[in-house]
């Protein structure tokens, strides 16, 4: 065959390959590609994915995001566990020293006006403080900065038992909350009641939406 008839004919199929390719938009999955042998002059069709999403890396699973109402429970109880180990720290500190002396000097360095009611008050409290008390207040202390932690942590990772955990233990302060701020009405007090109270109810409304989507599990 001569040159110039054989490249005619390759020019011949390259043109019917581009009009196939256009007159077959594909099932939208795969594209299909025309070519020529070019030695034997035969079309052929090859199948090409239509983009690299069509890959099983597609489906890859996304990541879990973060309740971010337990990372607020879980920030506010590790910031109690702050103070609870601040308590303990101070209360040991205070061990063999003369309390009222050194709460004197604090009074003084802060500008307290010696006179007043307020420091007086805290320094006739202070004369009821002893080793054996302060080493109790230090000891509850860091207890308490153990169970914040400990709660802290695990409502970060959203664990089940941090959740009940957390939960215990606020309805057990919440009675001793409420007579506190009956007894005694102030902002401290009401803050503290209105915080622990949002933190019991959302975790009993999340506990219990948990329960009715395992009992829904199995029951398929």
């Amino acid at each position: 065959m001569p040159v110039g008839e054989g490249l005619g004919q390759l020019a011949a199929h390259q043109r019917g390959a581009q009009a196939a390719r256009a007159a077959d938009p594909g099932d939208g999955k795969q594209n299909r590609r025309a070519s020529v042998n070019v030695r034997t002059g035969r079309r052929f069709t090859q199948l090409f994915p239509e983009t690299m999403t069509d890959s099983p890396l597609k489906h890859s699973t996304r990541p879990k995001r973060h309740n971010r109402w337990l990372i607020l429970i879980a920030a506010f109880k590790l910031a109690q566990a702050l103070l609870f180990v601040l308590i303990g720290v101070g209360a040991l500190q205070l061990l063999h020293k003369d309390i009222g002396d050194v709460l004197a000097r604090l009074a003084d360095h802060l500008r307290f006006n010696p006179e007043s009611r307020f420091v007086n008050f805290i320094l006739d409290r202070a004369s009821l403080l002893d080793d054996r008390l302060l080493r109790r207040i230090g000891e509850v202390g860091f207890i308490y900065a153990g169970l914040d932690l400990i709660e802290g942590i695990g409502l970060y990772l959203e664990k089940a038992w941090a959740e009940y955990l957390t939960l215990a233990i606020t309805a057990s302060f919440l009675p001793w909350e409420i007579f506190e701020v009956i007894r005694r009405l102030t902002w401290v007090r009401s803050g503290l009641l209105v915080v622990n109270a949002l933190v019991f109810f959302y975790l009993v409304k999340l506990v219990a939406e948990r329960g009715r989507q395992r009992k829904g599990y199995e029951g398929e």
